[in-house]
């Protein structure tokens, strides 16, 4: 199972076997030095936190290990259990009307599936990406996997769906009652502040597949 408690332990292995403490780590990937913190990894309220797919992408690069390398430390017996897990494409996505109340898939067409590690509790999804609606952070053909339940915190990357039909990969800035603060990643774009009942659906992104 990708259990939290077994990425996090991966992470202090990674670190480990490059020399450095998970804050060096953090510091060699261009990160916060607090991002890997314990005090990090489970909210105030004590809800599980997940390392950001950005922030494991950095410190794969930084170390030059790869994601086979960063799994085989997650389960160094080799048994990392998969599972199917449903898979829908972007356009499909947009209808706005793909998950019920507690994260599962509706039923109804446009639903397929693909194999990926087990996330344990996490309610997930997967997103194939079509043509440049994403870009320049994820591009055609590219696959998401997202959590609808995850934990979000400001910084963490993020899907939303709004009513019209749009979807955005951005990151969480600030989240309240009323309204959804997004940073964005490119340049040539403004962050966007999104009206709670303008969101068809969100679901932080967990990993990518690219």
């Amino acid at each position: 199972m990708l259990s939290h408690e077994r990425v996090w332990a991966a992470i202090d292995a990674l670190a480990s076997r490059h020399g450095m403490t998970a804050s060096g780590l953090a510091r060699k990937a261009g990160l916060d030095a607090t991002s890997f913190n314990k005090s990090k990894r489970v909210s105030p309220e004590g809800r599980e936190r997940w390392p950001s797919t950005e922030s494991i992408s950095k410190i794969l690069k930084a170390t030059g290990a790869s994601l086979e390398d960063f799994l085989r430390l997650v389960e160094p017996s080799g048994s990392l259990r998969r599972s199917m897990i449903p898979l829908i494409a972007m356009e499909q996505a947009a209808t706005g009307k793909i998950l019920n109340e507690d994260g599962t898939p509706t039923e109804g067409p446009g639903w397929d599936e693909i194999e990926f590690p087990d996330f344990g509790q996490e309610r997930v999804f997967a997103l194939e990406v079509t043509g440049d609606a994403l870009a320049p952070l994820y591009r055609d053909g590219d696959v998401l996997i997202v959590s609808p339940t995850a934990s979000t915190r400001k910084g963490d990357r993020i899907v939303v769906c709004t009513t019209t039909g749009q979807i955005l990969a951005q990151e969480l800035k600030r989240r309240s009652a009323k309204t959804l603060e997004l940073t964005s990643l490119a340049k040539d774009q403004e962050d966007q502040v999104i009206p709670t009942e303008e969101i068809a659906w969100s679901a932080r992104i967990m990993w990518a597949r690219q």
